[in-house]
């Protein structure tokens, strides 16, 4: 499988440096994230070990996309039962750069409507739409007329790890402070030095950084 791990934009770099260090495969960085391949399992890992990446998503497939019609039919002819049941709440999430179409949430509106319009065809029930808590997240990414669809495996995005019971007025986000640490070229031996007077997510993220 194909995986896009995205990250905040400048850390691609870094996020890039820690999935080598974590050994997966075919690392590859590009605006917005990382590229790597592997199994499902590979991609469940990015999930739980990477300190940089904000999600991780599993491409489901690649289709030309030049208007409105054309994303419509290529995203209805995919098979989606490995990804989505009839029974399984749906979010689609698009973004867009240098194509023909410039409407994200047109985008998000003729993807989902392909989906629930192709599994209503193939078993006559479709799922629900929930933005808040959906249990399937799909994300559309549309590069000069080409769209790449993508099975979100993170849910929430990664940096709510969960450790934080309450956020401060203006909270540093665990993976841009994850990328910052290493950034800076700490060698994780000699001692670290937060210049904040936050609620210490540099330090944390360091610590976390001397588990990999």
């Amino acid at each position: 499988m194909t995986f896009f791990a995205t990250a905040a934009k400048g850390t691609e770099p870094a996020l890039r440096d820690e999935l080598r260090e974590l050994g997966v495969s075919g690392v590859r960085a590009d605006r917005g994230g990382v590229h790597f391949a592997g199994d499902l399992s590979e991609g469940a890992r990015v999930c739980l070990w990477s300190r940089i990446a904000v999600r991780v998503l599993a491409e489901v497939a690649e289709i030309a996309a030049p208007d409105g019609d054309a994303l419509y039919e290529g995203v209805r002819e995919v098979d989606w039962e490995p990804y989505l049941t009839s029974d399984r709440t749906l979010a689609v999430r698009a973004s867009c750069r240098s194509s023909a179409l410039t409407h994200t949430q047109f985008i998000a509106q003729r993807t989902k409507d392909a989906i629930v319009d192709g599994q209503r065809d193939r078993g006559g029930e479709r799922s629900s739409v929930d933005l808040d808590d959906p249990d399937v997240v799909v994300s559309v990414h549309l590069v000069r007329d080409r769209a790449t669809l993508y099975v979100d495996l993170s849910g929430q995005p990664l940096n709510l790890r969960g450790y934080r019971a309450r956020q401060l007025a203006a909270p540093l986000k665990e993976t841009l402070a994850a990328a910052i640490v290493r950034l800076s070229g700490w060698d994780r031996e000699a001692p670290l030095l937060d210049p904040m007077c936050g609620s210490g997510t540099l330090p944390i993220e360091a610590a976390m950084l001397c588990l990999l």
